[in-house]
């Protein structure tokens, strides 16, 4: 007799390993396998940043009321678990050195506020600032805190002398996605999920639903629901069910390097620089970088967004370095190929923020490494029922696969299992580009909505 499941998971990243964990064991659904080549979260999971944030400037409150409800639950399981994965509320940091961008940081944080993120409470005087603690997350303040003038700097004194001003966001922080993974899953197979390292690679769909899913091995489970969770894997995936969505892949990279001299306090948020720079290179440098394509790149003026933050890793003293100035789409490609200069890039533009790390120009050792962002053209999920009766999907989470996941796995839980559902599910739905108005809709939000 052929063995057989109530659901099978497609992935066991963040993103299966939570449908997982909240089909097991909140919805009390015991036959759930989950369904991965790799090791669970060792293929794009354990590349981001491990940031999250309620943040989310727009184009409307959809976002920040999914990601808010998966914060909600993120602080459940930290408060359950004793914090494991070290979620804390350092917040988020964005500086700036331009007056036009302290009149844009202003506005676009009474439009944030507006949406739910919090009151946005403008300082002028650092009396009247609260610092956020290096850990823990109970009874932070939400909301947003702009400091002005010389307060950016006495609140944030490793910021560049020419930084006027700082955003400080603070519901949000930083957490070890790869802790919180493990708990989700052994919590899982707890409740009776099971994990089969196998690569699946057909669908039967006869008579137009799910009737089981074909392994590489030459196995086959009979279910009668199959859901997608394969991270960057999706389009592939969708293909075996004959299946297309408008989702495309940028090759997002990080610099891990170690920092011994202590240039970022080990208690810093999550820092910002909002301004656009041309990077200063010597003759010899512009000439060895003008020989390629990626190199010319960065003789280029480059975007807004480099940021760091501090991370524990083997050593405690280790950093996070990250800017994505390279967002054209890529095809997957495992392992991915990252732009030669991006270490050098990446370490001289924060280092226009946080100037103390200057000292570390010319010898910048580290480790380079990311994943790609599975995006959507308005870069919001996909999460729900496919045209395939039976067949659920859980993907696209284009730069909150972490952050998102526990409220992504809710959501997908609630669709397999015909329960009530939050008033944003009919945005994540993979329907909705059937429908012209949406698509128009899109066309006037830019691809670059809710990143960073």
């Amino acid at each position: 007799m052929r063995p057989s499941a109530d659901v099978v998971i497609c992935g066991a990243g963040i993103a299966g390993v939570a449908a997982a964990w909240h089909l097991a064991v909140r919805q009390g659904i015991r036959r759930v396998v989950l369904v991965d080549e790799r090791e669970p979260l060792t293929l794009t999971s354990d590349k981001g940043t491990q940031g999250y944030r309620n943040w989310w400037p727009g184009p409307d409150d959809t976002m920040l009321r999914f990601v808010s409800r998966s914060i909600d639950l993120l602080e459940e399981s930290a408060a359950e678990s004793g914090n494991v994965f070290r979620m804390n509320r350092r917040g988020y940091l964005f500086a700036t050195a331009d007056a036009a961008q302290v009149a844009q940081l202003e506005s676009t944080a009474r439009d944030v506020s507006a949406f739910g993120m919090g009151p946005l409470r403008v300082h002028r005087d650092s009396d009247t600032y609260l610092a956020s603690p290096s850990e823990g997350f109970g009874d932070q303040p939400t909301g947003a805190d702009l400091l002005l003038g010389d307060q950016a700097r006495r609140a944030f004194p490793f910021l560049a002398n020419e930084a006027i001003a700082a955003l400080h966001v603070r519901r949000a922080g930083c957490f070890n996605g790869i802790a919180l993974g493990a708990r989700l899953f052994q919590q899982a197979v707890a409740a009776g999920a099971t994990f089969v390292r196998d690569r699946i690679d057909g669908v039967d769909t006869s008579g137009g639903r799910v009737r089981s899913v074909r392994l590489a091995s030459g196995a086959t489970i009979e279910t009668e629901r199959y859901v997608i969770a394969a991270g960057p894997g999706l389009p592939e995936a969708l293909q075996m069910l004959d299946l297309e969505l408008p989702v495309f892949h940028e090759l997002h990279a990080k610099l891990t390097m170690r920092d011994p001299r202590r240039a970022v306090p080990r208690d810093a948020p999550f820092v910002i620089w909002t301004d656009p720079m041309r990077l200063e290179w010597n003759a010899e440098q512009r000439e060895e970088l003008a020989r390629t394509d990626e190199g010319r790149r960065l003789l280029d003026p480059l975007p807004g967004g480099v940021h760091v933050r501090p991370v524990d890793l083997t050593h405690g003293d280790e950093l996070y370095l990250i800017w994505t100035f390279e967002t054209d789409a890529r095809s997957y490609v495992w392992p991915p190929a990252f732009n030669p200069g991006y270490a050098d890039a990446v370490l001289r533009g924060c280092a226009r923020m946080i100037p103390a790390l200057q000292s570390y120009e010319g010898a910048t050792t580290g480790i380079v490494d990311g994943g790609y962002y599975c995006k959507t053209p308005e870069n919001r999920p996909l999460i729900g029922p496919l045209a395939v009766e039976g067949a659920f999907v859980i993907g696209a989470l284009s730069g909150t696969g972490l952050m998102s996941a526990h409220a992504s796995g809710e959501l997908l839980s609630q669709h397999v299992a015909g329960e009530p559902l939050p008033d944003y599910a009919r945005w994540f739905l993979p329907s909705r580009y059937a429908d012209a108005n949406y698509r128009t809709l899109v066309e006037s939000w830019g691809a670059l909505a809710g990143q960073l």
